[in-house]
């Protein structure tokens, strides 16, 4: 009896892909890049499951090739690449990755936090060229975490972790603003639920934590950082979709808030002319939120199982429920 046929879009560390090749006749693109369209397009006529990443259109046009597809699992928790309605109209199962990326993503979301609020990229960069020429008393000076009020839009996992990193750096107050009350996590950092437009007004920093979907697609606009203090600071590691940006481009240009540190953007990667990289009160990472070994490896583990658990009619680890 054959094998089920899985193909992987990347290159992924040896542990998962041992264990797709354990079950599954498996092939794969092993670029340094992502997979051309074309390339993978070619590569799914007759496949029964697709490991993917967030870099990967899953759409239409793939899935009418993909006719014998049963599964995707993507190596990731967002899932705004994959076509939802076309897969469920074929009843393919998804597993995705909550959870493992978590502690990660969190931790990267304060230490973007730290390096915008700061100015460490601005001050290693003056060190380097000559530009520290003594000690002085209010060069090179921002906003301290301490006594301050942040504002955590969007409250899951990852929004919770934020918020309890923050406690140690003696904030006055968190606010949340999520769609749904959640008390029992609020209340285990002292955190209050608030509606977005008291969050944006009130907030020395927001960090932003939701998913992108429709209703949370540009909601930050130029409305929005308006409503903003002019003294606060911007950090997404959300999804860029979430964000206007030529609407975040005028806020920083005009002083509109005090900066911003962003890990994800439209398009990615961020074009070199882009005028966010003339702005020296904007960081940018190249979407590195969950960028530990452990949790990268975690990631592609759990994807595998999940594709093989579907694969063996068993219950998937971690099913996305369409």
């Amino acid at each position: 009896m054959s094998r089920p046929k899985v193909y992987v879009t990347r290159e992924i560390n040896p542990e998962a892909l041992n264990l797709l090749k354990e079950n599954c006749e498996v092939t794969s693109w092993t670029g340094s890049s992502p997979v051309p369209r074309a390339e993978l397009l070619k590569n799914v006529s007759d496949v029964d499951a697709l490991f993917c990443l967030l870099t990967d259109k899953i759409d239409k046009d793939l899935l009418d090739k993909a006719k014998k597809l049963k599964v995707i699992g993507t190596m990731s928790v967002g899932y705004d690449h994959l076509q939802i309605d076309e897969i469920k109209s074929r009843n393919i199962k998804v597993g995705y990755t909550p959870n493992i990326l978590t502690d990660a993503t969190a931790e990267l979301t304060i230490a973007l936090l730290l390096a915008t609020s700061r100015r460490l990229l601005e001050a290693n960069r003056e060190a380097r060229t000559g530009g520290w020429a003594a000690w002085s008393p209010f060069w090179m000076c921002g906003p301290g975490l301490s006594g301050s009020t942040v504002g955590i839009v969007g409250f899951g996992r990852i929004g919770q972790e934020i918020g309890k990193r923050l406690k140690p750096f003696k904030v006055k107050r968190i606010l949340y603003q999520s769609r749904s009350a959640k008390d029992d996590q609020a209340n285990e950092i002292g955190a209050e639920r608030v509606n977005f437009d008291e969050l944006l007004k009130q907030s020395d920093f927001v960090i932003v934590t939701i998913s992108l979907a429709p209703e949370t697609a540009n909601i930050f606009n130029e409305e929005a950082f308006k409503k903003m203090k002019p003294t606060s600071i911007f950090i997404n590691t959300s999804r860029g979709g979430v964000v206007d940006q030529d609407a975040l481009i005028k806020a920083l240009q005009n002083k509109t808030i005090w900066a911003a540190g962003l890990d994800v953007m439209t398009p990615e990667p961020l074009p070199l002319d882009s005028p966010l990289f003339k702005l020296e009160n904007c960081v940018i990472l190249p979407h590195i939120g969950s960028a530990t070994l452990d949790a990268r490896k975690n990631m592609a583990l759990l994807t595998s199982r999940n594709i093989i658990a579907a694969l063996k009619n068993e219950k998937m680890p971690e099913e996305l429920i369409l």
